[in-house]
């Protein structure tokens, strides 16, 4: 997995939070999805406020949401 969080985020010490939490809600999906290929996740603007204003549990479901989506991860039943 491959992240990008431009400057457009924030100061240093926010993306670094942004991609601390983008990653976690990676790994917590990981194993559910679709193996053999290589995923960028592109942080836009906004997404640092949203963060501060929801839990990590919300951006876990958005991110299991959007795989799901894209058919490149499988739920158990």
């Amino acid at each position: 997995m491959g992240l990008s969080v431009s400057k457009k985020i924030g100061g240093a010490v926010v993306r670094n939070q942004v991609k601390r939490v983008l990653k976690e809600a990676f790994c917590s999906i990981r194993e559910g999805i679709a193996p053999g290929f290589d995923y960028v996740i592109i942080a836009r603007p906004g997404l640092a406020e949203y963060i501060e204003k929801h839990q990590f549990e919300t951006v876990a479901a958005m991110m299991r949401d959007l795989f799901r989506r894209a058919n490149l991860i499988q739920e158990a039943d």
